[in-house]
């Protein structure tokens, strides 16, 4: 009886708390001028849209921020954050849990595409990787970026890293915990630190 009235109870809350988390989210992406279609959410994300920046958020995206709608270890809230004259822009069908996607100048992410738990995504360096550049006050204005692109139907596993300059190809596979300093091809499965080729799909 006691865990029946519990659940119940349980259900009722959550319902409750998914409204008011969406109503805030709402006004956080509208605030930061990010368009975006359809969305889900368990939670409220982090987003900072710098000014001159965009934010694209495509249809039936769903996102897990915190323990709550993804319990696998991982509590943080998704963040977004683009920086001044970058562009991000994620497709139609994505799901992300617990993310960090951080843009310095171009991040695409396409349709269908699966980013798990903990997953970092950095276009940039940022910082330079000269320590006496590093030193200065030039140091985040020399930093390295490039252009990031995950396309259709990609699946990257809990607590990867993907790197600046990387294409992650379409039905590709990125292994847990894995960090992609280089590009991987359509179809295939890539994991380690550094990841590297698995297998054929």
């Amino acid at each position: 009886m006691i865990v029946f009235f519990y659940k119940s109870i349980r259900k009722v809350l959550n319902k409750l708390l998914e409204f008011l988390e969406k109503l805030i989210t709402v006004v956080v992406l509208s605030g930061n001028g990010v368009h975006f279609g359809a969305f889900r959410t368990h939670g409220i994300p982090y987003i900072v849209v710098a000014g001159g920046a965009e934010f694209y958020l495509g249809n039936k995206f769903t996102m897990n921020n915190g323990i709550r709608g993804n319990p696998i270890g991982c509590y943080d809230k998704c963040t977004f954050f683009v920086d001044r004259g970058a562009k991000l822009v994620i497709g139609d069908n994505v799901g992300i849990s617990q993310a960090a996607i951080v843009c310095h100048k171009s991040i695409v992410v396409q349709d269908n595409v699966k980013i798990g738990g903990g997953v970092k995504i950095y276009d940039t360096d940022f910082h330079s990787l000269d320590p006496s550049i590093r030193a200065s006050k030039d140091d985040t204005r020399r930093k390295k970026t490039a252009p990031i692109l995950i396309k259709n139907n990609a699946f990257i596993g809990a607590f990867s890293i993907v790197l600046k300059g990387v294409t992650i190809g379409e039905n590709s596979i990125v292994g847990a915990g894995s960090v992609v300093t280089k590009s991987i091809p359509d179809n295939e499965i890539w994991a380690g630190n550094p990841a590297k080729f698995i297998r054929k799909i």
